[in-house]
Parts: structure tokens; C-alpha cells; sequence
């Protein structure tokens, strides 16, 4: 097969959701063998719309998708379906066959071992930490040996060791590959090229060369773009002052008038459509719940899991109001099993003060109700702090100021949570958290599928969170910029 030969191509491919919503509008690109090819765009553009389209979930509404003749796909989805969670290791691999698989145990030992995962095969998936999960999404399409492998943020939840080994990889993967990320320098390591989804024209421009080379190709025809509608817009103001002005002579001029007029609605036609960079969320902060004092927090002993058994780690850990606690360690350590039983205050060993509100950023999104719509889920939140310091604020106008810094429009906010990005489920999350006002925030790895234009903003807003607070993230460079109080390492 050569180089050149084209394994998928969009030819004025239209999509709405829901038939209201435009996705894509009249896309065409083309992705060819053996290349590495990466899908830009801000949260909620429809960059896993283009992967459903490419695997046949869904079907265009105008153009077509375009496939050599027996092409086989695999995708690692963002995140375990809700469905899998209480499959064994061994089930869950099963799933991508049609027919039975007599050496699936060797294949899956096979797999495993490139994603750098050793798990029992009758263990059950949901009884895995986030990263553990990332892997297993992975290595359930790599067991398919597809011709195309589809990647949905494939770093979500991964530690340091995980995405390197990812990355290492992917510049060794042999085959064609197209990647969601919101990654910069892992996108950059291993990316051909760049398909950028534009949220606002539903266009996709196809680019060539690696990561940083596209965004700076962008930012250099938005400059000139720029300039030339500034130029124009020079122009078009000059012939509309001076066609006032012949309009008003009568006699011939009126007519010179009117082909002034007449041109400078031309170049207003004329004008290039600059690109509207991906907006970023409003500076936010998160008011905590009112007369909270004395130690909220008190962690007297942790699970932690090594080769798939746990066992108690005595700690001593205490917590103010303004205190954070940053909680480290490798992926399948016990974090976000810790996080769990803070939140749901079932153990003698990590107690939270009675009466402390909490707010429980979970990476999976599931204290979320994906049946409510936004307005509901958010409403939910505002009531759940019983409308405290509400003053003289509407409580639906105060639902919907919030809602609007967190880039939830209109159009956005009567949707189900189940029909959002996980990006926007993110966004959705963080605007409950301001309007909880919690005593205790407890953040699970925030930073997953969130556009990176808006980690500056959350990092600031968690930064000065005057509550209670512990954070999971494997993000340093998010880390940095966010007060750490205390550190508990369950690997030491």
C-alpha cells in the first residue's frame, strides 16, 4: 500500500443534533494511510461528532463518509460506558468480537502489556482507578489490529509515566491514527497534521505539519486576516462619508452617490470572516459555605492498592477552612477510591465535619444526573446551598450569570447532561461548584477534557478557594499554579 493512498475522506458532509443544533456545516477533508493526524477545536465544536461519523454510529444528514472497501476501525472512547463498569477484564475485551475468541486471554495479556497494565482478567472493571480505565480504553482498540485507530483524549486520567509511555507509543505506531487532545506538547510529539473544527462557522480546515506548526499557521492568518478587513473597513467608511455628501448636491452626483453606496456594500460582503478564537470561560470564584471553622477535615488512615491488593496506610492529616491538600501518587494507588469515601463519609478514618457542605468534582462525571438538563442540574446545585446568601438575587437569574461564564448558552442550557461533550459536562460541573458554595471542595482530576485556553482560570479560582479543599491532578503544570498546603503521597 503506499503512502498516499486515502483511508477517509468528508465529502460536504452536514450534521445537526437533534436536527437544531449545526455541528458540521459542508465539511470535506481526506486522512491517508499510515499518517497521524490530530482534531483541534474548543469544547462542544463536535470533534467526537467527526469520530462517530467516521465509525457509522451516526450518519450525515447532507455529503458522505467516505471509506476504502473493508476498512476496519477501532476507537478508544473517552471514558468506560456506564454499561461496562460491572463487566470482568475478560468480558469486557470479549465485547469487541463478534465471534468467540479461543486464545482472547493471550491477546489480552498481549495488549495489556503495551499499555503497561498487568490486571487479573476475572477483575472487574469498575473497581479500577481513572488512569487504570484510560489504559484498558486503549488497549480494547488495539486488541481489534484495526487499519484505523481512533483516539477521544486519550491522557485523560493518565500519570506522568502513562502518557510517556503513550506518546512513545504513538511515535511508534505503525498504522494511521486520529487523535482528540487537549495536549499541546503530547499532540506535538507524534502529529502530522491538524483537521481544526471552527465552533462557530462548523467548517474543518485540514493543515499539514506538526501541532505547534498549525497553531502558529493559525495565528498568523488570523493577524493578516485582521488587517485586511481594518484596511477595508477604512475604505467602506470613506466611500459611505463621501456618498452622504454627493447625495445631498443632487444632479449627477446622486448617482455617483449611489454606486458608492453600492460599492461599499460590496466590500462589506467581501469581507473575510476572521476566525473567532475559542472564547475562555470568565474569571470565577467558588464563595464558601458561611460559618464554617475549626478542623473540617481528619484523615487518620488510607487504602493503599499495590498489585491489585490494599491494604491501611496510617496518615494524619487535619484540614482548615483555607487549607489544601494535594493527594499524589501512581495511577491504581487509591486516590480516587479516597475521594470516595470523603465524600461519602462511610469510614471512621477520613471524616468530614458534620454539617460541611461538599462539593465532589468526580473525573467520571457521575454525580452529575445525565437524564437532568443543564437548567435543572443547575438549579439543583443552587437549591442544595438553600438559596444562602441569595440576598435580593433572583435564584433563575443568578442560575443563568453563572452559567453564562462558563460559556452555557442559551441554546446549551436546556439540553441533557447525557447529550453534552465531556468538555462541556466539565464546564457544567464547575459552575455547580460556584453555586454550592461548598465548605469542602474535593476535586478528582479536574483538568480532564477541559479546553486548555481554561485551566489558567480554574487553577486561578482554586487557587484563592478560601474552604477546605483536596485535589487530585496529574497535571503539574496545573498544580503549580494552585496553593498546596499539605501533601499526602500514598506511595511513600
Amino acid at each position: 500500500m503506499s503512502f498516499s493512498e486515502t483511508l477517509i475522506s468528508f465529502d460536504s458532509v452536514s450534521f445537526e443534533f437533534e436536527h437544531k443544533k449545526p455541528i458540521l456545516d459542508a465539511v470535506s477533508f481526506s486522512v491517508r494511510r499510515d499518517t497521524k493526524i490530530t482534531i483541534m477545536g474548543q469544547n462542544g465544536a463536535g470533534k467526537s461528532t467527526i469520530l462517530k461519523l467516521i465509525t457509522g454510529v451516526i450518519k450525515p444528514i447532507e455529503g458522505s463518509v467516505n471509506k476504502l472497501p473493508k476498512l476496519t476501525v477501532a476507537t478508544a472512547h473517552q471514558v468506560i460506558r456506564m454499561e461496562d463498569r460491572d463487566l470482568t477484564v475478560r468480558a469486557f475485551f470479549e465485547k469487541n468480537f463478534k465471534e468467540k475468541m479461543y486464545d482472547i486471554d493471550r491477546r489480552i495479556d498481549e495488549v495489556l502489556e503495551v499499555v503497561n497494565l498487568h490486571a487479573p482478567h476475572d477483575r472487574l472493571i469498575k473497581s479500577f482507578s481513572g488512569g487504570q480505565q484510560a489504559r484498558l480504553l486503549l488497549a480494547s482498540a488495539l486488541i481489534q489490529d484495526a487499519d484505523l485507530l481512533l483516539l477521544d483524549e486519550p491522557t485523560n486520567n493518565l500519570d506522568k509515566a502513562g502518557i510517556e509511555h503513550l506518546t512513545m507509543f504513538l511515535i511508534m505506531y505503525p498504522k494511521t491514527c486520529i487523535v482528540i487532545s487537549h495536549d499541546a506538547d503530547f499532540l506535538n510529539s507524534f502529529t502530522d497534521g491538524v483537521l481544526y473544527l471552527d465552533s462557530h462557522t462548523h467548517k474543518v480546515e485540514q493543515y499539514a505539519g506538526n501541532y505547534f506548526d498549525v497553531v502558529e499557521q493559525i495565528a498568523k492568518r488570523i493577524e493578516k486576516e485582521n488587517m485586511q478587513n481594518a484596511q477595508a473597513e477604512k475604505i467602506i467608511l470613506k466611500n459611505k462619508e463621501q456618498s452622504n455628501v454627493f447625495a445631498h448636491k443632487g444632479g449627477k452626483l446622486r448617482d455617483v452617490a449611489r454606486k458608492m453606496r453600492e460599492k461599499a456594500e460590496e466590500m462589506e460582503e467581501a469581507k473575510v470572516e476572521v476566525r473567532r478564537e475559542d472564547k475562555t470561560i470568565r474569571p470565577f470564584e467558588i464563595p464558601i459555605q458561611e460559618d464554617i471553622g475549626g478542623v473540617i477535615l481528619r484523615i487518620t488512615e488510607a487504602s493503599v492498592i499495590r498489585n491489585h491488593h490494599a491494604s491501611m496506610k496510617k496518615v494524619d492529616i487535619s484540614l482548615q477552612k483555607d487549607q489544601h491538600l494535594l493527594l499524589t501518587g501512581p495511577n491504581g494507588i487509591g486516590k480516587s477510591t479516597l475521594l470516595e469515601v470523603l465524600a461519602s463519609g462511610k469510614s471512621k478514618h477520613a471524616v468530614v465535619k458534620e454539617g460541611i457542605r461538599i462539593g465532589y468534582y468526580r473525573q467520571d462525571f457521575s454525580t452529575l444526573n445525565f437524564d437532568h438538563t443543564v437548567r435543572e442540574s443547575l438549579m439543583e446545585a443552587l437549591e442544595s446551598a438553600g438559596g444562602e446568601n441569595m440576598e435580593d438575587k433572583v435564584p433563575e437569574e443568578e442560575m443563568r450569570k453563572v452559567a453564562a461564564g462558563f460559556l452555557i448558552t442559551k441554546e446549551l442550557i436546556n439540553s441533557k447532561i447525557g447529550y453534552l461533550s465531556e468538555g462541556q459536562k466539565g464546564l457544567v460541573s464547575f459552575a455547580r461548584l460556584v453555586l454550592q458554595r461548598p465548605g469542602l471542595l474535593i476535586l478528582d482530576e479536574p483538568t480532564n477534557h477541559i479546553n486548555f485556553r481554561h485551566l489558567p482560570v480554574i487553577a486561578e479560582a482554586l487557587d484563592s478557594y478560601a474552604g477546605a479543599m483536596v485535589l487530585v491532578s496529574h497535571v503539574p503544570e496545573f498544580v503549580d499554579k494552585i496553593r498546596i498546603d499539605q501533601t499526602l503521597d500514598l506511595d511513600k
